[in-house]
């Protein structure tokens, strides 16, 4: 999927168990204001998930916080530092958190509806493909029959064709 990267929040991986929300501050402000600091909780073990997200109040900041801290070591762990992606809820197809789960739900059902339609209109093409079809058979078995009819009637009227015809089944008795 194309997510938009948010170009002033900062993800933070790597982190140690001794880091907190106050050091990742710390190691961080040399860079620019921050707007927020914030190191998700494992819901279990109520310790942070060895990850963490500085948002800046200018992109710039956080440009030069990236270029400088990625790679970098703190606190005996070598952090990765990248633009963050937007916060996706469970639920709703396109995943971001600032839409309800049913925000989507009419574009579904349209889409649903297209689908059904396209059905449709293919199964219809089908059948007329295959009517079509049975068609031009039908003509090509009578344009068939036409000249075996033709064959015989050319036979009678021609005496030369006639002991052809003769001399051929006699050859294949």
């Amino acid at each position: 999927m194309n997510y938009q990267v948010q170009k002033n929040t900062l993800y933070v991986g790597g982190l140690a168990e001794e880091v907190n929300e106050a050091i990742l501050h710390a190691a961080f402000i040399p860079f620019g204001d921050i707007k927020d600091v914030k190191t998700p909780l494992d819901q279990a073990t109520q310790k942070h998930r060895s990850f963490g997200f500085v948002t800046f109040l200018e992109r710039e900041d956080a440009a030069a916080a990236m270029d400088n801290m990625d790679g970098a070591e703190l606190y005996g762990r070598v952090l990765t530092v990248n633009y963050a992606l937007p916060e996706r809820i469970k639920g709703g197809e396109q995943g971001w958190a600032a839409q309800p789960i049913w925000a989507d739900a009419d574009t579904w059902f349209e889409r649903q509806q297209q689908e059904e339609e396209f059905q449709r209109l293919q199964a219809e093409n089908r059948a007329a493909m295959e009517a079509a079809e049975e068609l031009r058979r039908k003509q090509m078995a009578q344009d068939r029959e036409g000249e075996k009819e033709d064959d015989t009637t050319e036979v009678k009227d021609d005496p030369m064709a006639q002991a052809e015809a003769e001399a051929l089944q006699q050859n294949n008795k």
